[in-house]
């Protein structure tokens, strides 16, 4: 999936950032063992504490008390936000709850996904994954690989 969503980035000249909270830089990992990732991948951060995605992702104080890090809005504010950052055709989030223990209220393996794409369409996608930490995380991955390339077709 790795191999064709960076063919896709290449073929079309579009560039992408990552945001990540849960996954921790496996997208940002997975996209860059690709041979010619520089041509496509600007760069990212991992906001694993709610003060860098405020402070550094720039999600508005009132999301994070309203909705939490775990939620659409977070998602959407940090997907938009990192593609401006970075300056990036595509801006892709992952925020969630990995495991083992809920957060927010939310069970293991519920993950938001969030596209912001460069003509200013921005939206999130709830996922519930049941795979143990580190499988949650994985199939987070493989999930935001499968949006980026449904949104490149």
């Amino acid at each position: 999936m790795a191999n064709t969503v960076c063919e896709l980035l290449l073929e079309k000249n579009i560039t992408i950032s990552a945001a990540e909270s849960l996954t921790g830089g496996l997208f940002q990992s997975t996209l860059i063992s690709v041979p010619g990732a520089s041509n496509y991948f600007h760069g990212g951060i991992v906001s694993y504490n709610d003060a860098i995605k405020k402070n550094v992702l720039g999600v508005p104080a009132h999301v994070l008390k309203e909705y939490g890090a775990v939620s659409q809005e977070c998602a959407m504010a940090m997907a938009d936000e990192v593609r401006r950052l970075f300056q990036t055709d595509i801006g892709i989030s992952f925020t969630g709850v990995a495991g083992p223990l809920e957060l927010e209220g939310e069970p293991p393996g519920t993950v938001w996904i969030g596209l912001s794409m460069s003509d200013g369409t921005v939206t999130a996608q709830k996922y519930r994954f049941m795979h143990g930490r580190t499988g949650n995380r994985e199939r987070s991955v493989m999930q935001g690989l499968d949006i980026v390339r449904r949104a490149l077709k």
